[in-house]
């Protein structure tokens, strides 16, 4: 099961339901809880305290680039988080993990390398404004 200790305090302001695929990239400012399918990326300001949590349901074909990751289901595409990233024990990660702190339990897979991440968010998004410049 998710981290107690993580998810009393998130209050999620947007559901997408396991009858809903989403196709596109998506960006977030708050809280996002995915039981469907997302095929396109999700973003983040590294600034901003975004949360995602991916259900034993959900899954993911894309990147996420979000300060805050919970993962309990399918992500295929390499993975920032900014601050904190929890893998539970259904998760199934294809692609690397970019990450702060992490938690892992056992049961979590990832097919990819885990690489912890010392920057700080303000280097992120200096990044994130050069790469939007076309």
């Amino acid at each position: 099961m998710f981290s107690a200790k993580h998810n009393d305090a998130i209050a999620y302001d947007t559901l997408i339901s396991a009858n809903t695929e989403i196709c596109g990239d998506v960006h977030i400012k708050g809280a996002v809880h995915i039981d469907g399918v997302i095929k396109g990326n999700l973003m983040a300001e590294p600034g901003s305290k975004a949360t995602l949590r991916i259900s034993d349901k959900g899954r993911v074909e894309g990147s996420i680039t979000v300060p805050n990751v919970i993962i309990n289901g399918q992500v295929d595409g390499d993975i920032h988080a900014f601050e904190y990233i929890e893998l539970a024990k259904k998760a199934r990660i294809t692609g690397n993990v970019y990450y702060a702190t992490m938690e892992m339990v056992m049961g979590a897979q990832v097919n990819g390398q885990l690489l912890h991440n010392q920057e700080p968010a303000s280097a992120h998004s200096a990044e994130a404004a050069t790469a939007k410049v076309d």
